[in-house]
């Protein structure tokens, strides 16, 4: 299996997450932690408790935990339990794919 397989494998459960609103609303907001044309890095990302990223979404927290998983499954997110709480953040390198998939000259 090439590279170009797993990276639109991968691509495709990206995309097929983000069809859900919710899960692209929690995407959206996870994702606004860097101006545009500027690179994250784990230690400027901002990380979101699952509190924080449901408030204003008016779904129930199991509903908020199934997309969070859904996302995290897909390659989206991160997650981290810290005490209590569990935080998550979407990695730099994620971010990158996905702009370089938009990015890409397409030569067919």
């Amino acid at each position: 299996m090439s590279n170009s397989k797993i990276d639109d494998d991968r691509l495709t459960e990206m995309f097929k997450a983000l069809g859900n609103t919710h899960r692209l609303m929690i995407f959206k907001r996870l994702s606004s932690c860097c101006q545009p044309g500027t690179q994250c890095d784990l230690e400027q990302a901002m990380a979101y408790s699952v509190g924080e990223l449901g408030e204003g979404l008016d779904i129930a927290s199991s509903t908020l935990s199934h997309h969070l998983k859904e996302l995290h499954r897909s390659g989206l997110i991160e997650m981290e339990r810290q005490g209590k709480r569990v935080v998550c953040w979407i990695a730099p390198e994620t971010l990158n794919s996905l702009g370089n998939f938009f990015n890409a000259d397409i030569k067919r």
